[in-house]
């Protein structure tokens, strides 16, 4: 299994950690061999060497019945050519398990060349994984269905958390987790924090997570510009116990994104029984139910969002009520069992196959 460093920010890492430690290694002999790693260039370049090293010893010493490649768009794509091109060689089925979320300019705006390479390179797996059922549908532009495997992401549930949530006061605390940047809607988040200021004066945004330089700056530089400092907090990126903290406290998940897949930090959220606030954007509308786990906005919908974190924060019964449906929503369909079983699912496919 391809993978990145289990310290590497993001969702890719995140779905991956749950696979470290549980049944689905004693089921299988489960060799990782990690490709990326956070860090500068030299870092990232002597860690893809290692992995592509590592992977070759794999192939020929171990020889794997399967390679499962996490993967996404832009720079990781072509970061794992030389994995599915020597899997390939060797003569390894692949299951390409794809976590990418802007299809547009990856593939349906590309030029012909690069669509010619992506359509090579696809065709060479066995089975392409898709996050939702749309992503599926994008993925059919470049491989045919049957090759294609919907299995969506999970999320851990805490129902203490839940219970906790239900009997605490309200904290007027809303949550974001992610990459700070433009696909993640952050650039809209301070003309958001401004509406929602004007109700509730008490507000904190607690925006989790990092960025590049350029990203951050000219995001603080917004909330600097509508004085905003004292409702917005940038705790960094939060892993384990303090991760754990900021989710218990909050009252509001918060996600403006523009593209996803389907989203690890909001099913994060249900899992600890938050009502969402989001958009209509890749996999979330299947998870994000409007007017019952929460609010499904339009990419950009300023207003909306703000209406609909004013509406939460201040009306106790129905932020409970939504964020009773979120944990429910994970606990039927979305826990890490249930995903597991279907990777295993597809596992025992192909190997029947072989």
């Amino acid at each position: 299994m391809v993978v990145q460093d289990p310290m590497v920010k993001g969702g890719i890492a995140a779905v991956v950690n749950g696979y470290r430690g549980s049944h689905i290694e004693s089921d299988y002999n489960i060799i990782y061999v990690e490709s990326y790693k956070d860090g500068g260039k030299v870092t990232k370049l002597l860690k893809g060497i290692k992995g592509y090293l590592h992977f070759a010893k794999v192939l020929l010493i171990d020889k794997p019945e399967l390679v499962q490649i996490h993967s996404s768009f832009g720079a990781s794509f072509y970061r794992k050519l030389p994995f599915i091109y020597m899997a390939s060689w060797a003569k390894h089925p692949i299951i390409n398990h794809i976590h990418g979320a802007d299809f547009e300019k990856f593939y349906a705006n590309a030029g012909e060349k690069k669509k010619k390479l992506i359509k090579k390179v696809y065709e060479k797996c066995a089975i392409l994984v898709a996050l939702s059922s749309e992503w599926k549908r994008c993925l059919a532009q470049v491989v045919p269905e049957e090759k294609i495997c919907v299995i969506e992401n999970y999320s851990i549930l805490h129902e203490d958390a839940l219970k906790n949530r239900l009997t605490r006061k309200s904290n007027s605390t809303v949550l974001f987790l992610g990459e700070l940047g433009k696909r993640k809607g952050c650039y809209d988040i301070p003309a958001v924090v401004e509406k929602v200021v004007k109700v509730v004066p008490r507000v904190r945004f607690m925006l989790c997570g990092a960025g590049s330089p350029e990203d951050e700056a000219a995001i603080k530089k917004l909330i600097e510009g509508k004085g905003l400092g004292n409702n917005i907090i940038f705790p960094g990126w939060l892993r384990d116990t303090a991760k754990d903290k900021v989710l218990r406290d909050a009252d509001v998940f918060f996600l403006p994104s523009y593209n996803e897949g389907m989203p690890m930090s909001v099913l994060d959220a249900m899992g600890y029984g938050l009502p969402i606030v989001s958009t209509n954007v890749g996999g979330i509308s299947k998870i994000l139910h409007d007017g019952e786990n929460g609010i499904c906005c339009n990419a950009g919908d300023i207003n909306g969002f703000a209406q609909g974190i004013i509406r939460l924060l201040n009306d106790k019964k129905t932020c409970e009520m939504f964020g009773k449906e979120s944990f429910s929503i994970v606990k039927k369909g979305y826990s890490l069992q249930s995903h597991l079983k279907s990777i295993e699912e597809l596992y025992n496919r192909l190997l029947m196959e072989i």
